[in-house]
């Protein structure tokens, strides 16, 4: 099974994803995780992609897809994908549907977290106090945020045109968010 978890920074992708990959042994795809990775290791893309992140903007497509395509494989063995972050624009949603359709494969199912603006705001405050992630910074998370909102939203229609989206309310505890996520699969993965 290979799903998309959708929805815009903060909205609890990555919590839920882990989740999914203990529920139904897969591999989680976080392209956030990736480029902190990037970052953390101080090689010259990832000082690339601090200076980008840092100021609220997003890492190119081919910089991503080429992150997608060099962790897929693992993916593939481990039974499916999670995607966490990506695709984020049409072109990259056209781009992974190119690369799994190379291996056979389709995304199965898209779960778009549908969460408040204000709850999204409270949580990258508490987030940037208690981590001090540099991309979680309020000013820059606004930037984000509206670059998610202009980017993003063809992907909607994209996918309900295939008959993959689902909308799952996104608030709540994570227990009950992941419930709602559960259930969404149950009804629409056979």
């Amino acid at each position: 099974m290979n799903l998309i978890l959708f929805g815009p920074p903060a909205a609890g992708k990555g919590t839920q994803a882990k989740r999914l990959v203990v529920a139904h042994n897969m591999v989680q795809l976080s392209t956030g995780d990736m480029l902190r990775a990037a970052i953390a290791s101080g090689s010259e893309l990832g000082q690339k992609v601090k200076s980008i992140i840092d100021t609220g903007g997003l890492v190119s497509d081919d910089i991503v897809i080429d992150l997608i395509k060099t962790n897929l494989p693992a993916a593939e063995a481990a039974g499916g994908a999670i995607f966490d972050g990506f695709p984020r624009t049409v072109a990259q949603a056209e781009a992974l549907d190119a690369m799994l359709a190379e291996r056979d494969a389709t995304i199965d199912i898209v779960v778009r977290l549908k969460v408040d603006d204000n709850a999204l705001v409270e949580r990258i405050e508490k987030r940037f106090a208690e981590q001090g992630r540099s991309d979680d910074n309020p000013e820059s998370y606004k930037v984000r945020l509206a670059a998610y909102n202009a980017q993003t939203a063809p992907l909607l229609p994209y996918y309900a045109a295939q008959g993959k989206l689902v909308e799952v309310d996104g608030m709540g505890s994570v227990e009950e968010v992941s419930a709602r996520i559960e259930a969404a699969l149950s009804e629409h993965v056979s």
